[in-house]
């Protein structure tokens, strides 16, 4: 059997945990695809942008959200290029924690480094900072 067969074979070990999460996936999508931001009551504004009028690193991740799930790639990338950079990575971590340990060649049971905590770290504090700088080429990383 392939690797890849193994590896969606192994996933089917654990159906409840796989089921549920999901399925919570796919409940959060729908419920954000039939809500408009700005407009909902149910997706408030970014409390950090109204005390501060900054830009925090998660503004315009609701939106950017929305217009994925629209199929507006170029106005998710607008809201926040970083959630969309970040989603292809996030994905398959996700995919990586449901799979069963000693699955996929043993990635899944290696531990995280220490410099990749860190490294998501800067890089926010980086995308925090340059997305509040008033000037081009940055004025276009503030949420659109």
């Amino acid at each position: 059997m392939s690797q890849w067969a193994e590896s969606l074979y192994a996933l089917s070990s654990r159906p409840l945990t796989t089921f549920l999460s999901l399925l919570l996936l796919l409940a959060g999508a729908v419920f954000l695809y039939l809500q408009v931001p700005g407009e909902s009551p149910w997706l408030p504004p970014c409390p950090f942008h109204r005390l501060t009028d900054l830009h925090c690193p998660g503004c315009g991740s609701t939106r950017a959200l929305h217009r994925l799930l629209h199929g507006d790639l170029a106005g998710a990338l607008r809201a926040n290029a970083l959630l969309v950079a970040s989603l292809p990575p996030l994905g398959f971590w996700y995919v990586l924690r449901l799979l069963p340990p000693g699955t996929w060649r043993g990635l899944r049971d290696k531990p995280t480094p220490r410099w990749l905590g860190w490294s998501v770290f800067v890089v926010c504090m980086l995308f925090f900072v340059l997305r509040n700088l008033p000037w081009k080429p940055f004025v276009w990383l503030a949420p659109g």
